[in-house]
């Protein structure tokens, strides 16, 4: 190729020089290289070939003959190359052929990726909540479904975009900035949403369960059928996993079709009147609605005579509650709104009217009938005033008298008793509020409970352990030391030590025995029997004191009360408070401790108890500080029953709100193992000293 170049280039210069050419020319014509000369000069290159001349004939692209066999190679080397790379290239693409199952797979889920993207930005920008599926429950005694819808707050999604779009716009051209920056108009979308809450107005849509057939009536430009859209396109874009531009949580169920006849669909190609066109897209609709499907129908019955359009309407409707989940219709007959009286199946609902300014709201008012307002409308359009005053006074003539003032007192109750509605649903939350408050005190209580419950069965086992060991240890030393005797005795004072050894070990064994007092209490406990305004514990609750304000009844259930909660128990969940004057020593301390404690410490001889220095240490000493008073009540019972006789307890209560000190100092004063205690003094505050039996 380098070849060929240099030798059309030095062909050229030649033609240039001998003034075949105004400049040297190489180029290609028909895949070959060659050089240009003008058509007088061409016996400058005797032999060559011509392959082209330009369009004036007065240049000829020749190929010199020195240079055809070098042509020939590169076009034969040329052709080589592009079969090489035809074969690449289908070698290749047999190779994607083999993977198109992968890619095609990929590929979908690349589009399943791309699409969750959009939705997440739409909601984003929306400032929208994720919509719930309510459940279709049966009727009882029937096998129809009912609809749950309950959304706050809702926009139409189609207006809110272009209300959206408008306040960008108006932000951008603010700050101009703020447009080159890739994610500006993401962040500021969540601030837009805010400032378009007003527009479009939010509407609630609140059907119950069991409703069936929604009848719409209001004013025109009222909103009626803006409202039927945006609860159909909330239905649709709830199907498609999108988020709903509404408040907390929107609740609607999973419609199989969304049918809707909006608008007119009158056509002279098809001979369609503006009646016909809305009675052929209704029969299309009643051919294919199944019993979860969403209807809409806007204005039914409406361009022919009222009388058979409020008959063929009621009929439809009729014949509509049993066949769909759904139905929502607008319309401006009164007499449609009038089924509700006859079937709970129907639902009324009205586009709210201000008398003030003789305006519509926007928003709907549930389980109300609108008037069609039609004169106010006119007139705030600017009608003629002449032709409403005459429409006015016919309008007089037709209904009965007094019927506005009659409508507007009906208005003024309807305002009234929403207003007191809103107010009882105030008080309903505010209650659910403290109940819940209430429900998760007590639940931490519970789980409180069952943690101190495994501690003191732990402690107990462990306490227990050590009674064993210790009994084991005593026994072990009886038998040594009449092992020990037995070596060393005399014949006839082998009977006098087999009866020591014996009280020894009959000691031992009743220090260990349990209380007859503790069947004694068990039994008294079954046979217990609370009565009105008694106070008693909980079991379940930590032994909480609730009072009885209901007698036991023949299901031996108990009426009790703990706070503002009544609750109906079993006689075995709750037990008697112990009187005061009990002196009886607790059944759970072991005889064996009173018994080392009363060999340990003697007694003087005025026969008061000596407790020698009263000195604090950790294991004299109790904390209760940081504990509830149940709690701290509980802990210290245990100390005082488990301390051992002519012991010193340091109770440290601290100073707080005193109810924990109060409550300690009252189980000092009646516990039956404290002979007395030294309440706190200058010189330790927050601690009382009691002294043990």
């Amino acid at each position: 190729m380098e070849n060929l170049d240099s030798l059309l280039k030095e062909v050229s210069t030649q033609i240039f020089k001998s003034g075949g050419i105004d400049s040297p020319l190489v180029t290609m014509r028909r895949a070959r290289m060659c050089v240009g000369v003008r058509a007088t000069h061409k016996h400058l290159l005797p032999g060559c070939i011509v392959l082209d001349a330009s369009s004036s004939g007065a240049t000829y692209f020749v190929e010199p003959k020195e240079v055809v066999e070098l042509n020939n190679m590169e076009v034969r080397l040329s052709n080589a190359e592009r079969a090489e790379e035809i074969g690449i290239l289908s070698f290749l693409t047999s190779e994607i052929a083999k993977s198109e199952v992968p890619i095609m797979y990929l590929l979908d889920k690349v589009l399943e990726v791309d699409l969750a993207f959009a939705r997440a930005a739409y909601a984003l920008r929306m400032d929208g909540v994720c919509p719930i599926f309510s459940s279709n429950d049966l009727y009882s005694g029937g096998t129809s479904f009912v609809a749950a819808v309950d959304i706050e707050g809702l926009q139409h999604p189609l207006l809110l975009e272009s209300s959206l779009k408008n306040l960008s716009d108006a932000f951008a051209s603010r700050n101009p900035l703020s447009s080159n920056n890739g994610n500006g108009i993401k962040m500021n979308s969540g601030s837009l949403s805010g400032h378009a809450s007003d527009f479009p107005v939010p509407i609630d849509i609140k059907i119950g369960c069991g409703t069936r057939v929604v009848v719409i009536s209001g004013p025109n430009t009222g909103g009626k059928t803006a409202s039927m859209k945006t609860l159909g396109l909330a239905s649709l874009m709830s199907k498609a996993g999108m988020y709903l531009p509404a408040k907390n949580h929107p609740k609607l169920p999973w419609f199989d079709l969304v049918l809707a006849d909006i608008g007119d669909h009158q056509s002279l190609e098809q001979n369609l009147s503006t009646f016909s066109g809305h009675i052929s897209r209704i029969r299309n609709i009643l051919e294919v609605a199944s019993k979860e499907s969403l209807v809409l129908i806007d204005e039914i019955g409406s361009g022919t005579d009222p009388s058979e359009g409020v008959a063929l309407s009621a009929s439809i409707l009729l014949y509509l509650k049993d066949r769909v989940d759904l139905a929502v219709v607008t319309t401006h007959y009164a007499d449609l709104s009038r089924l509700k009286e006859k079937d709970n199946q129907f639902e009324n609902a009205a586009m709210e009217f201000s008398p003030e300014t003789l305006q519509p709201t926007y928003r709907i008012l549930w389980g109300s009938t609108g008037d069609s307002n039609a004169l106010s409308i006119a007139k705030s359009i600017g009608f003629n005033q002449h032709v409403i005053e005459h429409a006015q006074k016919w309008v007089e003539r037709l209904m009965p008298e007094k019927q506005q003032e009659r409508k507007g007192l009906l208005y003024r109750s309807l305002v009234e008793e929403r207003n007191r509605l809103e107010a009882q649903a105030k008080m309903a939350a505010s209650l659910h509020s403290d109940i819940m408050d209430i429900y998760r005190e007590i639940h931490d209580e519970a789980e409180d409970l069952e943690l101190r419950k495994r501690a003191l069965i732990a402690k107990e086992t462990l306490q227990v352990q050590q009674e064993v060991q210790a009994a084991k240890s005593q026994m072990e030393t009886v038998l040594k030391e009449f092992d020990n005797r037995l070596k060393i005795a005399a014949a006839d004072q082998l009977n006098l030590l087999i009866r020591k050894s014996e009280a020894a070990i009959a000691s031992v064994v009743e220090a260990h025995s349990p209380e007859d007092d503790l069947l004694v209490s068990e039994t008294s406990a079954t046979s217990y029997t609370p009565q009105f305004g008694e106070q008693v514990y909980l079991k379940r609750l930590g032994d909480k004191i609730a009072t009885v304000v209901e007698a036991p009844g023949d299901d031996g259930t108990v009426l009790v009360q703990y706070g503002k909660i009544k609750v109906r128990l079993k006689k075995s969940d709750i037990r008697a408070i112990p009187s005061a004057d009990k002196n009886a020593t607790p059944s759970s301390v072991p005889r064996l401790k009173q018994q080392i404690g009363r060999s340990r410490n003697g007694e003087t001889g005025s026969g008061e108890l000596s407790y020698g220095p009263v000195v604090q240490t950790s294991k004299n000493t109790v904390d209760l500080r940081g504990m509830r008073a149940e709690e701290a009540s509980h802990l210290l019972d245990m100390v005082l029953s488990a301390r051992e006789s002519q012991s010193v307890i340091f109770v440290i209560h601290g100073m707080g709100t005193g109810v924990v000190k109060e409550r300690a100092l009252e189980i000092l004063k009646k516990h039956p193992r404290v002979a007395k205690y030294e309440p706190e003094s200058s010189t330790n505050y927050g601690c009382t000293v009691a002294y043990i039996k």
